[in-house]
């Protein structure tokens, strides 16, 4: 039984909790967060106990924490969570700074401790199905990827404030998946992006809506679409051309009942946001981590691949504010 302490207490340590507490391999032993309130909120849900984060990462008889704080912890807590000799898994970005980022890859590096980042959509039934069909050779070379990702609204701009931008904060999913995809890193960046959903998120220096643009040493390009707006729900659509076919994950929607008529054919919206869409991505993500450490296999995310999406999110907002292609290598290091 792999008894877990949660970092974090917040929406999406609440979802982690779920995971954790729902897995037969697993127990919520210990919640912390600076929101004592929220964080004892948590532990009456699943049984488990409020501590700080020191006494969780002092105690022996845990095995693994989930990072799931504000991020400009994470790189922090990694390497401390690492250096206590816990498995880690920690959400998405690994840190706001690549630089940050790449100092915690070389500390985990040398503790030899299990670290995996949260990319749960990896781990979404119909894009990992995907993913087995491109792997199975099923359409030939993959030659065009298309990402679509959009929000149905944008997130406060007191949020938009500290997020690190649309590219670390939103797109960075889509980089990490289309890595996954494409079995490979692009040569370049290209990035273009706007305020045009709301104002404020452009007074904050930051953008709402954009496309990137990949392009990789043989040929191939993928293009990812990005928007804090789109009204009729959560947009979540991957497409893949290749040499021999097609191969494309539409969007989940809230049922499958058609409507057909002679004024036209009518169907659902897509469901309305994150939690609903991808759910059992988290139970399945949690459960490959789980059976990593548990089994001593290699985990399916690592902190390399969080790097790597990070390095194309600063390559991207080079790309918006320069107008130029950026080349991957030149922010690599």
């Amino acid at each position: 039984m792999l008894k877990v302490g949660l970092l974090g207490a917040g929406r999406i340590a609440g979802v982690h909790a779920t995971a954790i507490s729902g897995h037969p391999g697993s127990m919520l032993a210990a919640v912390s967060d600076i929101n004592t309130s929220a964080a004892e909120k948590i532990a009456a849900q699943y049984g488990s106990e409020v501590r700080s984060t020191e006494a969780i990462l002092g105690d022996s008889s845990i095995d693994a924490v989930l990072i799931a704080t504000s991020t400009d912890t994470h790189s922090d807590l990694i390497e401390k969570a690492s250096v206590a000799g816990k498995a880690v898994l920690c959400e998405k970005p690994v840190d706001l700074s690549l630089e940050r980022a790449r100092a915690c890859q070389k500390a985990v590096a040398e503790t030899r401790r299990p670290v995996m980042i949260g990319f749960n959509r990896r781990f979404d039934p119909n894009f990992a199905a995907l993913k087995k069909a491109v792997d199975a050779g099923e359409i030939g070379k993959p030659e065009l990827l298309s990402i679509t990702s959009f929000d149905p609204a944008p997130p406060p701009v007191s949020y938009i404030k500290v997020s690190g931008g649309l590219f670390r904060d939103m797109m960075i999913h889509d980089f990490d998946m289309a890595n996954f995809i494409m079995g490979a890193a692009p040569d370049t960046v290209t990035a273009v992006g706007s305020s045009i959903v709301d104002p404020e998120i452009g007074s904050a220096g930051d953008v709402d809506t954009a496309v990137v643009t990949l392009t990789y040493a043989d040929g191939r390009i993928a293009v990812i679409k990005n928007s804090r707006r789109a009204v009729y729900g959560y947009d979540q659509r991957l497409e893949l051309l290749g040499s021999e076919g097609l191969l494309q994950a539409q969007n989940m929607l809230e049922n499958t009942v058609v409507k057909s008529t002679t004024q036209g054919v009518i169907g659902a919206k897509p469901t309305y946001f994150f939690l609903e869409r991808y759910m059992p991505a988290y139970a399945a993500e949690w459960a490959a981590f789980v059976e990593a450490v548990n089994g001593g296999g290699s985990l399916p995310v690592t902190l390399d691949d969080g790097v790597a999406a990070l390095a194309m999110a600063e390559a991207a907002t080079i790309s918006v504010k320069t107008g130029a292609p950026v080349s991957l290598a030149s922010v690599s290091g």
